[in-house]
């Protein structure tokens, strides 16, 4: 009996339609920052976005340290680093292969994420009020 790999499959690629909602701080320089970027690459239009401090959150029952950032997808909730995976994962294409860092060990993964959480006011700045969405953004933005 010989051994057969399976082939390339296009859907690898593609991005499946679940409800995802970024939840992150919105008082955040850093984190504002890349939302913008996620934004960008985020050309399907798969993600919708809400601050730590946004009505949405108080629907959730998060029982966990909000200064993670968290990924709503179909229900489920998810941290950290498995969250920012999931994250670009959800744009398809090239993005499918962060799927790598799964490789890493989570408590390391998130060692990595809690050290750069803890410090980004000090490294990058907090603003005064929660992001406003622009007009162009609106429709991403969930309250």
């Amino acid at each position: 009996m010989g051994l057969t790999y399976p082939s390339y499959n296009p859907s690898w690629f593609k991005v499946q339609k679940k409800k995802r909602v970024v939840v992150f701080d919105g008082v955040c320089f850093f984190c504002n920052k890349c939302i913008d970027i996620l934004m960008k690459l985020d050309k399907n239009k798969t993600l919708k976005y809400t601050s730590l401090q946004g009505a949405f959150m108080k629907t959730l029952n998060v029982e966990q340290d909000l200064q993670s950032i968290i990924l709503y997808e179909d229900g489920a909730l998810y941290y950290k680093s498995t969250a920012i995976l999931r994250i670009l994962r959800s744009l398809g294409g090239i993005w499918i292969l962060t799927n790598i860092f799964y490789l890493i060990p989570k408590v390391i993964r998130d060692y990595i994420y809690d050290l750069i959480a803890k410090h980004r006011y000090s490294i990058f700045g907090k603003m005064e009020h929660c992001r406003m969405p622009k007009k162009d953004e609106q429709d991403l933005f969930i309250d």
